[in-house]
Formats: structure tokens, C-alpha cells, sequence
């Protein structure tokens, strides 16, 4: 192939996966109808898509090296194509997490370390650094066009035909591959079950943990499970907190015995976790993962009130976060040009800070019509932001850990982009269906209704409010014999609890936007040679 031949195919196979992190975001209340689901059912959906390859990723960069990196970006290929026809033809929202949150995660947990190795194989030099800074910027485009795409589609078409073009663009992907010339031969050794076990379940319980606590809540539990006939909140204690600190102890296991192998010259660690000596990659990996929690949370929160709230379709809500996209796109190219003038810290610096201008400017433009130029203008600084990062940290962490180790930094940055994005949805959801609940329960308490209202919802909602229209909650009402005035003004109330829990969701993400900041210190300072 051509010079550029084979970036563009990854390129490709790097598109069709980050697309999906983004590309139903938009879709979310035509899938909600079509499968007769909910909301907090494909919250779940999408954070699991991003957990299942940030538990495996690292499991999957191993058996890169064990099988060698053609033969699993070939089976990583094939696997993510068949989810995505499953996930395509889904009749219900089993299917649908079954095809796109699983199988379609298993087949990237390969090709996404793959890619990064690849890369390292096939380039050198400045090269490589324009490589890895056109499938940092790919990434970008792709996390930014799918509102776009999954608007289109799920308008004028189906959303069923994203991924229908899914399973084509894999087979394209497949077929172009085959000439690839990447000398990559197996490596012996085994994989350290334990290891991949360990690793797996830590990773699972946090977010699984951070996803529930926005109906079993934090610490205080708001709704307590019931399994065998027994209520589950030792000491009167959420079992969030439960799962979260658990995951923490396991992850601190993985970190021991990564360690262990890793002193053994006969061991066979699923992390090499002394390349996380490196300040550089430190830095690298703690950036990608910030910028990939404030991605996700932003494509999350965004169009789920765009859709739910103001009943905007699939296409409108793309439409008004363009100027985020079309920004995200314009600086991921504009960040791989500026490498010959400027240092990878400056520009990722840049990046971070239009990134916080932008949330905040957001924060400020929030009105219920979501109509302002400002929220126009917070949506652009946002994309500029996120889309310079996106052209430099991948070429950074290869560098701070060297080509030899491509295919595990791949691994490690895969599963830190996709920690992100999963944080990002459960978290920042999370945060929003509690404030939801709270400010909706608290407001109906504060109001002029009749007390029988007030303690009928009280008792309904104090363990978590859906997610749904403010003419739906009137049509509820309604239809639990309550007179068309009050119906009203209860939906008007809730519709006001929705804005206030959308303006405290993206406070949140202002506060680990700037926290975010202090990450990039060790970032080099020096221009690439």
C-alpha cells in the first residue's frame, strides 16, 4: 500500500469505534420508544459499551502480543462487526446490550490496542508522530460527528442503519488489511488468568457501582435491594459504597500482583506496570482519561435534555451541537499541523484550558430553551479543546514508553479513554437523576399544592425520578385522577427540577474540568524531532 494507506484503514476501524461511544446519544428517545425501554436503560447501555473495553482492554493488548497484531485486529475485526449487525437487527433492549454493549466492546478490546502497535510498526520518526496525530484526530472527529450521524440516520432512516454501515465499513476494513506488511510474529507466554480477573472485576464494580448510586444512592441509601427476602445496606450503608471501595481493594491486588509477576523472570504480567514510573505517561494516560469523562458526560447530559425535555428529534439535537463537532473536528486537524511549532505541553495545555472556558461559558449560557449565542459559543471553545488533546496524547504516551511497548500502552490507553467515557456517563448521569429527584421532591414539598399530592409523590419518587417529558408527567398525573391544573403544575415543576439538575451536572463537570489542569505537568516540553 501507499505511504498512508495503512493509517487510513485504521483510521477507519478507530472511526466506527469511537463513533459508537457518541453516535446514539442523539437517538436516545427513538430507541427508548422502538424497544419499549427507558432512559436509565441505556444509560446503561452506553456506559457498559465503554466498561466492557476499559475492563478488557488490557487483557486484549496481552493476547495483541500472544496471537500477534494481525491475526487480532482480524478477529477483533470480524467479532465488532457481528455485534454490530446484531446490535442492528435488535428486537429489544436485551439484544441491543447483548450486541452492542458486549460483543461489539469484545471485538475493540483487539483492535484497539492493534492500532496503536500497528502504527509503531509502520512509521517512524515524524511520521509516526503524524500517524498517531491523525488517529488522535479521527478519534475526535468520530466522538463528534456521531450526534451528527445518529441524527441523520435515526430521522430520515434508522438508527438500526448506523450500524448496519458499521458491519460494511469492518469488511472494508477486513479486505484492505490484508496487504498490510507488519512484522509481528506471537510472542510466547500465557495469560495470567488471575491477572485478567482481577483486573476485570475491580474495574466493573467501580463504574457498575457509580451507575447505580443514582437510585441506591452514594452512601445513603435511597432505595435498598432486596436479594433472598434480605435487605442489602450493612449498617445502614448504600451497597455503592460497597462496590466502589471493594473495586479499589481488588484494582490494588492487580497492582500487587502485576508487580510480582513482574519481578519474576519466568512471570507474565498483563501490565508492565513499571512503564507507569514514567511521570510522562502518568500525566498522558490521568489527561486522556479527563478529557474522555468530559466528553462522554457532555454528549450524555446534552441530548438526553435537548430530546427528553424540550422534544427536539434526533437530527435537531445534532444540529445544535454542531458547533462542538464541527470545533472538535477543526482542531484535532489543526492540532497535528501545530507539532513543528509548538511543544506537546502547550498545546495540551491550550486544549485544557479552552476545554474549562467552554464548560464554564456553558454553565453560564444554560436557559430552558438551551437557544442562547453563548451556549453556541461554550459548545465550540469545548470542541477546540478536546479536539487539540485528542491530537496529541496518543504519540506522547508511545513516546514516554517507548515503540517497543506500543501494544501495551495501546492497551492502556484504551482502557483509560474508555474508563473515562464510562466514569463520564455513570458519573455525571448519575449526578443528574440525584438532583432530578431531590430538587423535584423538594420543590412539589415547597409548593402550593394540595398536601395529599405532596406526600402521594414524596413516598413515590424519594428513591429516584425517571427521566421522562413534562407532558408525559402531566399525562401521568392525569391518569392517576389528578385535575388538569395540578397535572400542570406539576409537570412545570418537574420541568423546572430538570434545568436545575442539568446546571448542577455541568458544575460538576466545570469542577473536573479544571481540576483536570493540574494532569498535564509532566507533559514534554519539547518539540518532537
Amino acid at each position: 500500500m501507499k505511504k498512508w494507506g495503512v493509517v487510513v484503514v485504521l483510521a477507519a476501524a478507530q472511526f466506527v469505534m469511537v463513533l459508537d461511544s457518541t453516535v446514539m446519544n442523539v437517538s436516545i428517545s427513538q430507541i427508548v420508544q422502538d424497544l419499549g425501554t427507558t432512559v436509565s436503560a441505556l444509560q446503561t447501555a452506553i456506559t457498559f459499551y465503554a466498561l466492557t473495553m476499559a475492563s478488557l482492554m488490557l487483557i486484549g493488548a496481552k493476547l495483541c502480543n500472544k496471537w500477534g497484531l494481525m491475526r487480532a485486529f482480524t478477529i477483533g475485526s470480524v467479532i465488532y462487526g457481528i455485534g454490530s449487525l446484531i446490535t442492528a437487527l435488535s428486537p429489544n433492549v436485551t439484544t441491543l446490550f447483548i450486541g452492542w454493549s458486549v460483543i461489539e466492546g469484545l471485538g475493540a478490546v483487539l483492535v484497539i490496542p492493534a492500532v496503536t502497535a500497528i502504527i509503531a510498526l509502520s512509521y517512524k520518526g515524524k511520521e509516526r508522530v503524524t500517524a498517531y496525530a491523525i488517529i488522535g484526530g479521527v478519534s475526535g472527529m468520530a466522538a463528534a460527528a456521531g450526534p451528527l450521524i445518529g441524527g441523520f440516520m435515526t430521522t430520515y432512516l434508522s438508527w438500526r442503519y448506523v450500524f448496519v454501515a458499521e458491519t460494511i465499513v469492518m469488511v472494508v476494513v477486513l479486505f484492505k488489511a490484508k496487504s498490510f506488511k507488519v512484522n509481528a510474529p506471537p510472542q510466547k507466554g500465557k495469560l495470567d488468568i488471575q491477572s485478567a480477573l482481577l483486573s476485570a472485576s475491580g474495574l466493573l464494580l467501580i463504574v457498575y457501582g457509580m451507575l447505580l448510586s443514582k437510585t441506591l444512592g452514594w452512601v445513603s441509601p435511597m432505595q435498598i435491594p432486596n436479594i433472598g427476602g434480605y435487605d442489602i445496606a450493612p449498617f445502614g450503608v448504600s451497597i455503592v459504597t460497597y462496590m466502589i471501595l471493594t473495586g479499589i481493594v481488588i484494582i490494588k491486588f492487580f497492582f500487587d500482583r502485576q508487580t510480582m509477576l513482574e519481578a519474576n523472570p519466568q512471570g507474565e504480567p498483563l501490565l508492565k506496570v513499571s512503564l507507569l514510573k514514567s511521570k510522562q505517561l502518568r500525566a498522558t494516560l490521568s489527561v486522556l482519561s479527563s478529557q474522555y469523562v468530559i466528553t462522554a458526560a457532555t454528549f450524555f447530559v446534552i441530548p438526553i435534555y435537548l430530546q427528553i425535555s424540550q422534544g427536539l428529534n434526533a437530527l435537531q439535537t445534532g444540529i445544535k451541537i454542531m458547533p462542538l463537532s464541527i470545533a472538535l473536528i477543526v482542531a484535532s486537524v489543526i492540532g497535528s499541523k501545530l507539532i513543528n511549532r509548538y511543544t506537546p505541553k502547550q498545546i495540551v495545555r491550550a486544549g485544557q484550558i479552552l476545554m474549562v472556558a467552554g464548560v464554564v461559558v456553558l454553565l453560564a449560557a444554560i436557559d430552558p430553551e438551551l437557544t442562547s449565542v453563548a451556549l453556541s459559543v461554550s459548545l465550540a471553545l469545548l470542541g477546540f479543546g478536546l479536539g487539540l488533546l485528542a491530537s496529541q496524547l496518543a504519540n506522547v504516551a508511545i513516546d514516554a514508553a517507548g515503540s517497543q511497548n506500543s501494544s501495551e500502552v495501546g492497551g492502556m490507553t484504551g482502557t483509560f479513554q474508555n474508563l473515562g467515557s464510562s466514569l463520564g456517563t455513570a458519573l455525571i448521569g448519575s449526578v443528574m437523576v440525584a438532583s432530578l429527584t431531590t430538587g423535584f421532591v423538594s420543590n412539589i414539598n415547597t409548593s402550593t399544592l394540595p398536601d395529599s399530592i405532596k406526600t402521594y409523590i414524596t413516598q413515590q419518587y424519594q428513591t429516584g425520578v425517571s427521566i421522562v417529558s413534562p407532558s408525559d408527567v402531566t399525562a401521568y398525573a392525569q391518569s392517576q385522577g389528578i385535575d388538569t391544573q395540578t397535572a400542570t403544575d406539576i409537570a412545570d415543576t418537574y420541568s423546572q427540577s430538570q434545568l436545575v439538575s442539568l446546571k448542577r451536572s455541568i458544575f460538576f463537570l466545570a469542577v473536573i474540568a479544571a481540576m483536570s489542569l493540574l494532569l498535564s505537568k509532566h507533559i514534554p516540553n519539547k518539540k518532537v524531532a
